[in-house]
């Protein structure tokens, strides 16, 4: 069993088990809404480490005592087939997307989300990438439906609106 299989059988999902079949899989999916709700656990860990291993799902992993305790799916925006934001796409820009940060729920409000977001921007911005965009949303319902990461999160880190859609805030950091 591999880090990823283990951080998300054992240690993401453990107060959120309706979830754990996603394997940050949703947004990489490139059928409908109706199909993805038919998917299996294996068949999206299955597609999950096939990204992985071709370099199209990529992410960073968050360790304490090297236990996995936190994850940020985040990646090339061309790369995802179901974002929540596709306007206003320059094909001469290289944009970053986060789409997903799951962290263990002893974890939480520990400042594990800061540190793998700070680690995105490094990276990114190393890569030489014009911006990062992200999708928080705009009202908090819990935890799990913060998943896109918290609004006040990538304010402090830089990043501003770059538009506003129903319940999310389009935002973005230009690197």
């Amino acid at each position: 069993m591999t880090i990823f299989s283990i951080f998300f059988d054992e240690i993401g999902f453990t107060d959120n088990p309706s979830w754990a079949s996603c394997y940050c899989h949703f947004y990489h999916f490139d059928g409908s809404r109706k199909n993805w709700s038919k998917r299996t656990k294996e068949q999206n860990r299955k597609a999950s480490k096939e990204l992985i291993i071709s370099g199209k799902m990529k992410g960073f992993l968050a360790y304490f005592n090297n236990k996995p305790i936190g994850w940020c799916n985040a990646n090339s925006k061309n790369n995802y087939s179901h974002i929540p934001y596709k306007a206003d796409i320059d094909l001469k820009k290289k944009v970053g997307t986060i789409v997903c940060f799951l962290i263990s729920p002893s974890y939480r409000k520990k400042g594990v989300a800061r540190l793998l977001l700070k680690e995105t921007c490094d990276y990114y911005e190393n890569k030489k990438y014009d911006y990062l965009e992200s999708y928080p949303t705009k009202e908090l319902q819990s935890d799990a439906h913060n998943y896109h990461g918290p609004f006040r999160l990538y304010l402090s880190e830089g990043f501003t609106i770059y538009d506003e859609l129903d319940r999310i805030y389009v935002m973005r950091k230009y690197l």
